[in-house]
């Protein structure tokens, strides 16, 4: 006999009713339904009645915004990337055809002077790509190792510098006389000589720097730093919490409509923002301690707060804490990893998919 068999043998010798035999009437329960035990009518006579009085439970929903500033410049090369560009441009000048000077300028002229001499200085027409001459012996040997020098922007940036900021010779202006008469040999010469020196006058202009003031100096505030990354605006509320821009909903407000008057009661007016869409794109939530009173709605306690995040960017203007509503103490423009740093865990795990790697 297994132990299946025992423990059925064993319930079936207990004092009472069979269970086996024993048949339930639909009716008969329906009976003892409406007919409860005078035990539970007792049990049932101790519980309070609900009356109008008692609070409901709900949270507060509020809604926040994920406020960007994308980014202004294309991102640093990677070495690999630099290599493989400056041999792309070897290659072109090692498959293109002679170039046919006499087309272009002509004899003894200073533009064919200043031509010679810089093709004699760097062996190519290509300014930017080193030493290389595509025609002689060493023309295969185009490829460029990473690391080089030459791959480097910066130094391709100094030599097209200095290439625009060569002239040519004084003695230019003599050659290109050479063959003419008279009155025409001194204009000639006066002419050249005037381009000369106004073209040394005239300063080269210089491509902007990609590292700001705003790098160097630290300046989280401003919008004009790490160009290549995108910025979010973090402000620092009452409590002294870290978090993304957020207020109550109030009224019949719209999602929408919620996120334009938090991006002007946090960062002020000063801001040409937009808000992108009508749905949220995350959504962040958590629990009181102690329950408190609805800030929006009557005989309503508040178990906690929802926060829906609306996505936004910042095309002109700078967040400002002048007449701010909602007792903002401070804000930063900052990177993905510098929100991390400043929000507490919770916070970011539901934040984190919301903000750009880049």
């Amino acid at each position: 006999m297994n132990a299946g068999h025992r423990s059925a043998r064993h319930i079936a010798s207990r004092k009472g009713p069979s269970i086996c035999h024993a048949r339930i009437s639909p009716y008969s329960s329906a009976a003892t339904a409406t007919a409860p035990a005078p035990e539970t009518q007792a049990q049932l006579s101790s519980i309070p009645p609900v009356t109008s009085t008692s609070l409901a439970q709900s949270y507060q929903v509020r809604a926040g915004v994920v406020l960007s500033r994308p980014p202004l410049l294309t991102r640093d090369l990677h070495p690999f990337e630099k290599s493989f560009f400056l041999y792309q441009r070897r290659l072109n000048e090692r498959l293109a055809l002679p170039f046919p000077r006499y087309f272009y300028f002509k004899k003894d002229t200073p533009a064919d002077i200043d031509w010679k001499r810089k093709m004699k200085q760097r062996l190519t027409p290509a300014r930017d790509i080193g030493v290389y001459n595509p025609y002689g012996p060493e023309g295969w040997n185009d490829e460029v190792l990473v690391g080089a020098k030459e791959a480097e922007p910066a130094w391709q940036v100094e030599r097209l510098l200095e290439d625009a900021d060569a002239s040519a010779p004084e003695s230019t202006g003599a050659d290109a006389a050479k063959g003419m008469e008279g009155a025409a040999v001194a204009e000639a010469g006066v002419e050249i000589a005037a381009e000369a020196s106004k073209k040394k006058a005239e300063p080269i202009e210089r491509p902007m720097p990609r590292e700001t003031e705003a790098d160097r100096k630290g300046d989280q505030r401003s919008l004009d730093r790490l160009m290549q990354r995108s910025l979010y605006l973090v402000v620092q509320n009452k409590e002294g919490r870290w978090v993304l821009p957020d207020d109550q909903i109030q009224g019949r407000e719209t999602l929408h409509q919620a996120a334009e008057r938090v991006l002007v009661h946090n960062g002020g007016l000063n801001m040409n923002t937009w808000v992108v869409g009508n749905v949220p794109v995350g959504h962040y939530s958590f629990d009181y301690v102690k329950r408190r009173p609805h800030p929006e709605r009557a005989n309503v306690e508040a178990l906690g707060e929802k926060i829906f995040f609306m996505k936004a960017r910042i095309m002109a203007g700078q967040a400002s804490l002048e007449d701010n509503k909602l007792g903002i103490k401070d804000f930063k423009w900052l990177t993905k990893e510098e929100v991390q740093k400043v929000v507490n865990q919770k916070y970011w795990s539901a934040i984190q998919n919301m903000l750009t790697d880049r």
